[in-house]
């Protein structure tokens, strides 16, 4: 019974919360619109708006592109092939990928986007720095950055460290930050009725855990939006998250129903340094 009722005041507060906040800013800058438009843009990461909304949701953390901007894990380079060519000529680009001395996927991930960055004219005023929760922190120089982006990361830290993990990026992320800077944060999203232990494996995270533990950091919410959520799925899959596309981690294995729900529901929130 107690859990029930922590479940219900828990989903009220986010309703609530929702409710007043939901709504993005209208309008991207022109400068992000043509960089979601670009032909330069690879076909596949293209096919993948329709699932990760980048006009909308870099409008809604408020983007400009002459702002110093950290982007948090790039991976391939998803986004920062949006976010380079918006802050290039105005505004600074900071790369936050894997440590130097990474090894496996970690280091083919860092060497591959360093390619990408000296081959690809769109990425050559990005700046690459290092980032792992508790060892390497410093993002950017401290107090410069105007906002900093991370996109389905959190789950990834909470599930290599725990709360220590992600309370350590969230404090590299308000050292990197001007006060009142921004903070955005897009990931998978895990019912708040569920048991907190499902966070472990499964690569969905609770929004009232995202929101409790950037306040820790000293962060506050400004803004929550709907822009990226997916009521088809359930976030109740054999192999987690990754068991939607892009990844299909069942292979062939029921693909067509897992296509038919697309991407995770994510959240997506707008915080401000205090």
């Amino acid at each position: 019974m107690k859990f029930a009722i922590k479940s219900i005041i828990a989903a009220g507060i986010l309703t609530a919360l929702s409710g007043c906040n939901s709504t993005a800013d209208s309008g991207a800058s022109s400068e992000i619109t043509s960089a979601v438009a670009s032909a330069e843009r690879k076909a596949d990461n293209r096919a993948r708006d329709q699932y990760r909304n980048p006009e909308q949701t870099l409008a809604f953390f408020g983007l400009q592109p002459n702002m110093t901007v950290v982007e948090i894990a790039p991976g391939g380079g998803w986004y920062s092939e949006i976010l380079a060519p918006v802050v290039k000529g105005q505004g600074t680009l900071y790369a936050a990928h894997f440590p130097a001395n990474s090894e496996g996927y970690f280091k083919r991930s860092l060497d591959g986007f360093k390619q990408k960055v000296a081959d690809d004219a769109r990425f050559s005023e990005v700046k690459i720095t290092e980032f792992a929760p508790g060892t390497h922190t410093n993002i950017a120089p401290a107090g410069s950055a105007d906002m900093v982006l991370t996109f389905r990361n959190v789950h990834n830290w909470y599930m290599r460290q725990g709360d220590e993990g992600v309370l350590s990026a969230f404090q590299s992320f308000n050292k990197a930050l001007k006060p009142g800077g921004i903070l955005g944060v897009v990931e998978h999203r895990l019912p708040e009725h569920r048991d907190d232990k499902d966070q472990q494996r499964s690569g969905y995270m609770k929004q009232s855990y995202v929101i409790d533990l950037a306040k820790q950091a000293g962060f506050e919410l400004v803004a929550s939006s709907e822009i990226n959520a997916n009521p088809l799925d359930s976030a109740n899959h054999p192999k987690g998250v990754w068991t939607l596309p892009p990844r299909l981690a069942l292979g062939d294995e029921k693909a067509e129903q897992y296509k038919a729900i697309g991407e995770s529901d994510r959240m997506t929130l707008k915080f401000k340094k205090l």
